[in-house]
């Protein structure tokens, strides 16, 4: 259990999927580059291919963790994370339900 202070501290925000590329040393990872609004654009790895095709990511609305401590994964910088549920082998990206702007925050 965590608390509501300690929840508080996750920065969600509304991003836009601008470029999806295959991982040079990795066969589950996309590297994509999102657009957060008046944030700027940040570049996530993203283990969905398999999942997605790079057509099927650009251009949605997803929800992403924006102030998680950049990580390096198989030598390319990740600076956020994005959301995606999982049920069994199924994963899906957290997307908005109506159209909103990028760098919205999530509540």
């Amino acid at each position: 259990m965590i608390t509501i202070q300690d929840f508080q501290k996750v920065e969600l925000l509304v991003a836009v999927v601008k470029s999806v590329e295959d991982h040079p040393k990795a066969d589950r990872l996309f590297v994509l580059k999102v657009d957060t609004g008046g944030g700027g654009e940040k570049q996530l790895v993203a283990g969905l291919r398999g999942h997605y095709t790079p057509h099927e990511l650009l251009g949605k609305k997803v929800v992403i963790v924006n102030n998680l401590a950049p990580a390096t994964l198989r030598g390319i910088e990740s600076q956020g994370m994005l959301l995606a549920a999982q049920d069994g082998e199924r994963i899906v990206v957290l997307t908005t339900e109506k159209d909103i702007s990028p760098g919205a925050t999530i509540r």
